[in-house]
């Protein structure tokens, strides 16, 4: 039954998206309801094979599943194999779970977009890819859905292509994610010449032996695709315009698919880190700058979805560092990566709830005392808020926490950015609260704001359920440690304190960032942002000029190469050409002169040639 059900899991949203996408205008009426239920019935199947694989021995849980041969070239032959272990279920659950109520507040959300149908197929379309991506047992076939999650993201996020904002957005995360694709292209590549294979299984058997060189670029390779999907430093730049699509699309990025691929990625691969320290520290370097850059962002932003971009960035920084760990971290990335799903979903969800009662304002400053209007909305955002601060009981306290303590454990330096880090988003946090649900009103006079309808406030309700509960994967029994020990291995850590002084220590840093915030944000809070700002702040608001970098080291550069080259191109080799060919035009015109076609012409050539090989011969012979 698992045989089935594992391919069904793909087939059923990948066929839905079909039908809705080749299905014309005959399929408007019904479309969403099928987008929906794709999702629904591959959740189904997922918990039928959670159930059977809990049933299972430790050893007997991993399984692949051979669906045909892909392709054979000469002595190079490649399955379609799809691998269900405690890892990739994991993300089954949490891809077509929340995808699933993301669907739902869809149809209430795009109630009135002409292209409804259309949009949920290209929800069904991501869904597929992820699904695919997450559960290939082979480097090539995640490949495929990881080229599908970025096909997929890019017609999502310029899904409102009359908007010229949307559809600059749109080709940046589709250009951005390009190149750390190339990264996964060489990735997949090397281990054809080093192993004789991409699949899983031989990839990690024939990692022990490789030389410590090859880990480490195999490892940078992989590090740089993750960069790309999950927006870590430098490739994070399209995260924040990818805001420009609708909000379901927001939170479907963030919560479930795109941007977790990364930390999947680093994570499924742990027998290419465990060979290099050098590609493991990259890692955790590259984690750690971003959560704290993504925090830094979201600190100035007054668009409420671009605040929870700059979030997402940072959180997802957090799971990179702990996946640099090793078995030291594998298991609390991937404990973060769920409970993070669930309060962020539940975020960007609320923020489009928020969007719907005031004519789609996305500016806070325009917002305040939303929570008399909006108290479904409110009280389910702050469950959300509360979960990624890491307030106990709700899920980020036990998944967040323990990165922090597998951060000290392996270095002070590193422990400690990632401490600031919680005060940051307390501080952040704070203030999306604030300028969102409390002190005066602020909205216009043609604003009404008012509660979402139940179609959408119902997958807002069971998020926050989630945010809260999400936490009984580690406080019942370890039990996430448990169930992913067999595939990412687990290593205990030691910080330096124990954990409840550790605990008492991270919850007064957030405590100091919710102060500080309250004190800044609890004034009256103008409708305009103010002209002159500190030179942080304008570091903040312009996303740490990553786009001016970019430019400067990348764009400009690639400009002035390119202009070169089609400067030495028609100047150089189509100089050389044109000249050659206007040499030989121009002898052949004189050389022309000499054949007129007229037979007394060539006969006095003739003579002439004559006359002059007879002097010729007379002055040799008299010489």
């Amino acid at each position: 039954m698992s045989h089935e059900l594992t391919w069904l899991l793909v087939a059923v949203p990948a066929v839905s998206a079909a039908i809705l996408l080749l299905g014309g205008k005959a399929t408007n009426a019904w479309g969403h309801l099928l987008g929906t239920l794709a999702p629904l019935i591959s959740f189904a199947f997922g918990v039928v094979l959670f159930v059977q694989m809990m049933g299972k021995a430790t050893e007997e849980r991993s399984e692949t599943v051979r669906l045909f041969e892909w392709f054979s070239v000469g002595s190079i032959k490649v399955d379609f194999t799809l691998l269900i272990d405690p890892l990739s279920i994991l993300f089954v659950l949490l891809i077509t779970g929340v995808g699933s109520l993301i669907h739902i507040y869809s149809i209430g959300y795009m109630a009135h977009d002409p292209r409804r149908r259309r949009f949920f197929g290209y929800l069904n379309l991501f869904i597929a890819a992820m699904l695919l991506l997450v559960l290939a047992a082979d480097y090539l076939l995640v490949f495929v859905g990881w080229e599908g999650v970025g096909l997929a993201s890019y017609l999502l996020i310029g899904f409102w292509q009359h908007k010229d904002s949307a559809a600059v957005a749109a080709k940046k995360a589709f250009v951005v994610n390009r190149v750390g694709d190339i990264g996964l292209s060489l990735a997949v590549m090397s281990m054809w010449a080093l192993f004789g294979t991409s699949a899983f299984a031989g990839v990690n058997a024939g990692a022990e032996h490789v030389s410590s060189t090859w880990a480490t670029l195999l490892g940078l390779m992989l590090l740089l695709a993750a960069c790309g999907k999950s927006a870590q430093v430098p490739l994070q730049s399209w995260l924040l315009d990818a805001m420009e699509g609708p909000t379901p699309v927001s939170a479907l990025i963030h919560a479930a698919t795109m941007v977790t691929a990364g930390v999947y990625l680093v994570t499924r691969s742990h027998a290419i880190y465990e060979q290099t320290d050098a590609a493991s520290t990259a890692v955790v370097i590259v984690g750690t700058v971003t959560a704290l850059a993504g925090a830094i962002i979201g600190c100035a932003k007054d668009d409420i979805k671009k605040a929870l971009a700059g979030s997402t960035m940072s959180q997802i920084g957090y799971m990179m560092l702990a996946a640099g760990l090793g078995p030291a971290g594998y298991v609390f990335a991937i404990f973060h990566l769920l409970t993070h799903g669930f309060f962020k979903a539940n975020m960007f969800l609320g923020a489009g709830s928020v969007m719907h009662g005031v004519n789609d304002d996305v500016n806070m400053r325009h917002y305040g005392a939303l929570r008399t209007p909006m108290k479904i909305t409110f009280v389910t955002f702050a469950f959300g808020y509360l979960a990624i601060l890491g307030i106990p009981p709700f899920a980020g306290f036990f998944s967040k926490d323990k990165i922090i303590e597998a951060a000290f454990a392996d270095n002070t330096v590193i422990g400690l950015c990632a401490l600031l880090g919680a005060g940051i988003t307390a501080f952040y946090m704070t203030r999306v609260m604030l300028m969102t649900f409390f002190g005066k009103k602020r909205w216009a006079d043609d604003v009404h704001p008012h509660e979402s309808p139940a179609v959408m406030t119902w997958p807002l309700i069971i998020l926050a359920a989630l945010s809260l509960a999400g936490g009984a994967l580690y406080f019942a029994g370890h039990w996430i440690v448990n169930w992913l020990e067999p595939v990412v291995g687990v290593e205990e850590h030691h910080p330096p304190v124990s954990a409840a002084v550790m605990t008492l220590i991270t919850l007064a840093v957030v405590a100091v960032g919710i102060v500080i915030s309250v004190l800044m944000y609890r004034r009256d809070i103008p409708r305009e942002a103010p002209v002159k700002v500190s030179p942080a702040t304008t570091f903040a608001r312009r996303d740490l000029y990553g786009d001016a970098l970019n430019e400067a080291v990348l764009m400009r550069p690639g400009q002035y190469l390119t202009r070169t080259l089609v400067w030495l191109d028609n100047r150089g080799v189509d100089g050389l050409v044109n000249g050659l060919a206007a040499l030989f035009g121009g002898l052949s015109g004189r050389l022309r002169r000499f054949q007129t076609g007229f037979v007394r012409s060539y006969a006095l050539s003739m003579v002439f040639g004559a006359a002059f090989v007879v002097v010729a011969l007379l002055a040799v012979r008299l010489s």
